[in-house]
């Protein structure tokens, strides 16, 4: 008899080894696909995970695990996910994060595995139109990451209509922090993320965190984002399997804290924090960055119960810092 597991496609990259290990502490079976291109062979820390080190365009290697397991729901995170590389590389973005996962579809649908939980993206909704942003907020990606993510998002929704495939779209907006144990956390290379560039400013990893604009129609003239603990995502992938578990209908939510914080908050905070300073440059604006981005997560709340917990600026960044000037120092 085959044994029940939750495909995790992705899983040794940032946001999917957070899930996998909440996974696993929930008592559930989980395989992990991976190229380790960009995720950790050391970040799959649970017994209760398998690694299978592989493509998920590779069509024999996908039947290979639905045949030899009963995968009851797919969670996919597998993407490339630099925009600006999106920008100058399109095809590999439209063929790894919109064809390759065909395949894993495919795969589904042959073995009657019906329930997938899609790590989506806010680039879906382009610039914004209103804030805070809402799922009904136009979808009109601006690069090639947001529109490879909203291509998977519009075939999801052809396959709920052909074959019953039900889905939940998590759009997130700026993933941060790192577990509260040290053990796992972000490990980008290269890394393009405010908190870790700046926290490896202070350490000397990089000379100088550049910070791209400051005229900007905000309080400090610096851009504010959402950010979103990573443990309060990998809750909500927890609560979106729920979800479709209960019979719940394929739905689109946003991720966020509905809170936005600028650049400065988060100099200011990781000085306070590691009682260093952050060497700065500033430099002119990056096109397309606009000054505001702010999730309205009330439907992720009434849908899916689930709201982030971890909401403290100093919290999230000590956190990150931990995982920074512990484990991860030295490691490259």
């Amino acid at each position: 008899m085959k044994e029940k597991a939750i495909l995790v496609t992705g899983g040794a990259g940032y946001i999917g080894s957070h899930t996998v290990r909440q996974l696993a502490a929930s008592g559930l079976r989980t395989i992990v696909l991976d190229n380790l291109v960009y995720g950790h062979r050391d970040a799959i820390v649970d017994e209760n995970a398998t690694l299978i080190e592989g493509e998920m365009a590779d069509a024999a290697l996908v039947e290979k695990i639905f045949t030899e397991n009963e995968i009851t729901a797919v969670v996919h995170f597998a993407a490339y996910a630099y925009v600006g590389e999106s920008v100058t590389d399109p095809l590999k973005y439209y063929r790894n994060n919109t064809a390759a996962a065909l395949t894993v579809l495919e795969a589904m649908k042959k073995h009657g595995c019906g329930q997938f939980i899609f790590s989506s993206t806010c680039a879906t909704y382009g610039n914004p139109q209103q804030m805070p942003m809402s799922e009904s907020h136009p979808q009109e990606p601006i690069n090639a990451y947001g529109q490879s993510k909203l291509m998977l998002e519009k075939i999801l929704a052809d396959c709920a209509r052909a074959h019953g495939l039900r889905s939940v779209c998590l759009r997130y907006f700026n993933a941060c922090g790192c577990s509260d144990d040290g053990v796992i956390g972000e490990d980008h290379n290269p890394e393009t993320h405010l908190i870790p560039l700046a926290l490896m400013a202070i350490t000397g990893e990089i000379d100088q965190l550049t910070v791209f604009g400051t005229d900007y129609p905000t309080p400090d003239g610096t851009c504010i984002r959402d950010y979103i603990h990573v443990d309060d995502l990998a809750r909500a992938h927890i609560a979106a399997l729920e979800y479709l578990g209960g019979g719940g209908e394929s739905t689109q939510v946003n991720l966020g804290t509905g809170k936005g914080t600028s650049v400065r908050q988060i100099i200011d905070t990781a000085e306070a924090v590691t009682g260093k300073k952050v060497p700065v440059v500033y430099g002119e604006r990056r096109a397309g960055d606009p000054p505001e981005l702010v999730a309205d997560a009330s439907k992720a709340k009434e849908v899916l119960d689930w709201e982030a917990q971890i909401t403290d600026l100093n919290q999230i960044i000590s956190s990150a810092w931990a995982w920074m000037s512990g484990p991860r120092k030295g490691r490259y």
